[in-house]
């Protein structure tokens, strides 16, 4: 006799069940498994396993745990999200700050990746020592990669203007977008 169709177990049954766990390896298992994906910080991982259902203690210790292992680490994971930022989609500083915060990361280490930051890009584009903003850098990388299509707008004065809403809309400061998004109209002039 085969069985009828299985019934799903609800989302407050699953719940109901993993505040029961009283393994703490289950809920170690649980966190490990939300970090194969990719790196996350403490509060993301806190908020994953509290809304999963698991008791306050066993989740401490996972935690506790993760961070002794290395596997959970603030500042490592706010340096690899800067990076990733500068290196696929270019954000101003108040941006990053802002995604940083989100993701609950100390304030203290968002200062910290972000001085590290600027030391680490200042030097990209100048040959004679002068210190350049990191958020001139990811601005102008981030114009590059939408070059075509704002070459495609004919009025100078449009483009540049949608040039300077795509900066702000990115969260680079106003005086960022303006110069940045003068200084591309120039360049598009010099090159026509």
């Amino acid at each position: 006799m085969t069985a009828g169709p299985r019934r799903r177990e609800s989302l407050s049954e699953r719940r109901e069940r993993r505040a029961a766990v009283d393994d703490p390896a289950v809920v170690l298992d649980a966190a490990a498994r939300f970090l194969e994906a990719r790196s996350r910080s403490v509060a993301e991982v806190r908020r994953r396993l509290t809304g999963a259902g698991y008791r306050a203690s066993l989740l401490e210790g996972a935690i506790e745990r993760l961070l002794e292992l290395g596997m959970l680490d603030d500042e490592a994971f706010a340096r690899a999200w800067v990076e990733s930022r500068d290196r696929a989609r270019p954000r101003g500083e108040r941006a990053i700050r802002s995604e940083l915060g989100l993701k609950g990361v100390e304030l203290s280490s968002i200062d910290l990746v972000l001085a590290e930051r600027r030391e680490r890009l200042s030097g990209d584009g100048s040959d004679d020592g002068v210190m350049v903003s990191p958020d001139l850098v990811a601005a102008e990388r981030l114009l590059a990669r939408h070059r075509r299509s704002l070459e495609r707008v004919a009025d100078p004065r449009q483009r540049r203007q949608r040039a300077y809403q795509l900066l702000a809309r990115n969260g680079f400061d106003p005086d960022i977008c303006r110069e940045v998004a003068s200084r591309d109209q120039i360049q598009a002039a010099e090159e026509a």
